[in-house]
């Protein structure tokens, strides 16, 4: 692969959301395709910290329930809305597959940041291979995800950081376009 090849794979990832999805089920093989290179991501120590919960077919009504649940449970009733409920009981099941990222840390070898940092670079690795792979897909992070860890059944040490969403799109679907600010104007040179 080259330079330029990688720079259009990156410059091409997009945040694709529920409203663009089209319902075509995406495969076993084509989740693990995209589940397979975030090992590859670096991690200090070799602790491997990411984890990944994958929801597929009546799994993503249980996650949507559970979702629901937790939004009515935590948000104080005056700022309760309508639209937000309707988001969390329709938009899982718009995906074809919605994976819980989580991360195990490890307090007496590493700071949580670098675990946390290890398990995103993880995650754009998945990123860069569902673009590659014309699959749909976004980071989400609810506001209440830290209470999705005990219905994940994770471990003291774990938590969920977010939602991967994954889905098909109609293949003419125009994705907005992106703007991004020129390195140059977020370094600078110390020789």
């Amino acid at each position: 692969m080259t330079y330029t090849d990688l720079k259009s794979l990156i410059e091409s990832r997009r945040s694709v959301f529920p409203s663009m999805y089209n319902y075509e089920p995406l495969s076993k093989e084509e989740i693990m395709k995209v589940l397979d290179v975030s090992i590859w991501a670096p991690t200090h120590k070799k602790t491997e910290p990411w984890k990944f919960i994958v929801f597929r077919d009546n799994g993503l009504q249980e996650l949507s329930e559970e979702l629901l649940r937790i939004y009515k449970n935590h948000t104080p009733s005056e700022k309760i809305s309508e639209k937000k409920l309707n988001k969390l009981s329709s938009n899982p099941q718009k995906a074809s597959a919605i994976v819980a990222i989580c991360v195990k840390t490890h307090p007496d070898l590493l700071p949580e940041w670098e675990e946390i940092a290890a398990t995103a670079m993880a995650v754009q690795n998945m990123w860069l291979a569902a673009t590659s792979l014309n699959i749909a897909s976004y980071w989400s992070s609810p506001r209440n995800i830290m209470y999705l860890n005990e219905f994940l059944s994770l471990n003291e040490n774990e938590k969920c950081i977010g939602l991967f969403y994954m889905a098909k799109t109609d293949k003419d679907q125009q994705f907005p376009l992106r703007e991004r600010q020129p390195i140059s104007t977020k370094m600078h040179w110390v020789e």
